[in-house]
């Protein structure tokens, strides 16, 4: 089975770096990322652009909009992604720059990172960003639930926040990261309810193989397993890693263990061309 992983970094984030070398046990690099691609037959995976200036850390209030991804000098040609947006940046020229960066082949969505900024959804700085992902039929996705940092502000970045938004721009694609995790049921209402509403499973775990087969033995995902079973509809989920946060093959298994068979191709495939229809150019 083909797999595209729809959230991954690829960034020269501190605490990417440090989480892959102490904590996942993963080759954060170039080399890392392509050895485990052909292990695991991924064929396409999207990241999500965020940029850290010196000293601060993320979230980082002096990063530009649009935020990319700069592992590398060059994005290899099996890794597309989300530009990042920092809502503290957002003036007409960083405006511009986000709306010449969308029409590039490789961008293709646009990622806000809810709860590492200020910022609710439905926030009226926002607006011009929704207006460019319209104009440019690229999706938008937020990061929701538990923030990676405790600099974050957890109530932006709760799921509920999302219904407005979604309400008010029907023929917008949004994508929740982590389904809102842990208000995993919160996030299913809002899949539910909204059909342009979609959510990626990533981050759900992190660390190395074993924390993953550890949590499998005890009832860690039963929240999880009620918001995807309330859900009622596989094809509203779409496989994501938050790699290099954890390693790609078991996590791959993790998914397969709570997703239905019959919904495989959708999940680990069908979904995110759904989603992000400009992928189809690097299939």
């Amino acid at each position: 089975m083909k797999i595209i992983d729809a959230h991954i970094h690829y960034s020269k984030i501190g605490s990417f770096q440090e989480t892959a070398t102490t904590i996942s046990n993963v080759d954060y690099s170039l080399t890392g990322i392509q050895k485990e691609f052909a292990e695991n037959n991924v064929v396409l995976g999207i990241a999500m652009g965020v940029t850290e200036t010196a000293g601060e850390g993320f979230p980082d209030s002096a990063a530009p909009t649009p935020m990319g991804i700069d592992l590398t000098d060059q994005i290899p040609s099996n890794i597309v992604y989300c530009t990042g947006i920092n809502p503290f940046m957002l003036d007409l020229e960083a405006l511009n720059h986000l709306e010449e960066e969308v029409k590039k082949p490789q961008c293709v969505g646009i990622k806000i990172y809810l709860g590492y900024y200020p910022f609710f959804a439905y926030d009226e700085v926002y607006e011009p960003v929704y207006q460019i992902a319209k104009k440019n039929k690229v999706p938008v996705v937020f990061h929701t639930g538990d923030t990676y940092s405790e600099r974050g502000r957890l109530r932006y970045s709760h799921p509920l926040a999302i219904d407005e938004v979604a309400v008010k721009h029907r023929e917008m694609t949004i994508m929740m990261a982590h389904f809102g995790d842990p208000w995993v049921l919160d996030g299913a209402e809002v899949v539910y309810k909204n059909s342009n509403v979609y959510a990626d499973l990533s981050g759900l775990v992190v660390g190395a193989t074993g924390k993953i087969a550890s949590l499998q033995e005890t009832r860690f995902f039963d929240h999880l397993l009620h918001a995807l079973t309330f859900t009622g509809n596989y094809e509203k989920f779409l496989f994501g890693t938050d790699w290099p946060l954890t390693p790609i093959e078991p996590y791959i298994q993790f998914i397969k263990d709570i997703i239905p068979e019959a919904h495989h191709e959708d999940v680990f495939y069908n979904t995110a061309i759904k989603v992000f229809p400009k992928i189809k150019a690097f299939l």
